[in-house]
């Protein structure tokens, strides 16, 4: 299935149990802290973690996902009810609604052609206020990372909330220029298995500095990890941006 960990409620249950709460959202917890700021987007949500984490702090949250499994489990979750849930994409934002977006958790490779990276980046800018930042990451390709995506070096077991386990791995082959298709597998304790598939894009930091001017906004800070490495200096192997929108052109 095509990014079935967000489509498929059982592979969505699983992605929820292998991601809890890591060193890049502690990250993201201190730069929204950086400054006052009230008014919060989280596009591509997930299952919410983040988006009630930056709510429980005290900010309106407006948390913004394609999938509907991923937003029914994210209602589910303590202290959902403080963040407002939106089941759309860029198209659904509204104009100058936010101090700050945040575009994470790679959601930035999954938009692959520069068509869909470059509406996003100006939906983006449109939806914040002057000023107003973007947080964004994305892996570095300077770092290889997908080198590594496949068997035997991604096998895992995946532990439930009840308690059982799940199998997986994922492989992966070069799709074209500057992205690679990964699918993932998974093979639960009934025998049953799921798959699901994507293409990443990778962009330099280059590539991320050009496309983020174009679109409107200044780069402040680029880091390469979550202890704000300089770019191409950490095993994290990241490229984490933090970008100003620029005061609109008149015509």
């Amino acid at each position: 299935m095509w990014h079935g960990e967000y489509r498929e409620p059982r592979l969505v249950e699983v992605y929820d149990a292998e991601h809890p709460w890591g060193w890049e959202d502690d990250f993201f917890m201190r730069v929204l802290a950086d400054r006052t700021t009230s008014r919060v987007l989280d596009l591509g949500c997930g299952t919410g973690r983040l988006a009630i984490a930056m709510a429980g702090a005290g900010h309106e949250v407006t948390a913004v996902d394609l999938a509907t499994p991923c937003l029914d489990a994210a209602r589910r979750k303590p202290g959902a009810d403080r963040v407002r849930w939106v089941e759309g994409s860029v198209e659904t934002l509204p104009p100058r609604a936010f101090d700050v977006a945040f575009l994470v958790g790679h959601v930035a490779e999954l938009l692959v052609t520069d068509e869909e990276w470059s509406a996003a980046l100006r939906a983006l800018r449109d939806a914040l206020v002057t000023d107003g930042r973007l947080i964004l990451d994305s892996r570095d390709p300077v770092a290889r990372p997908w080198q590594d995506w496949n068997r035997p070096a991604t096998e895992r077991s995946i532990v439930l909330a009840d308690g059982s386990a799940v199998l997986a791995w994922t492989e992966s082959a070069p799709a074209g220029e500057q992205t690679v298709s990964v699918v993932h597998h998974y093979l639960f304790p009934d025998g049953a298995e799921l798959t699901s598939t994507a293409v990443h894009r990778f962009r330099d930091e280059e590539a991320l500095r050009d496309s983020l001017r174009t679109a409107g906004f200044r780069v402040e800070e680029l880091y390469g990890g979550w202890s704000r490495e300089p770019a191409g200096l950490s095993e994290d192997g990241e490229l984490i941006v933090i970008a100003a929108a620029e005061p609109r052109m008149l015509a």
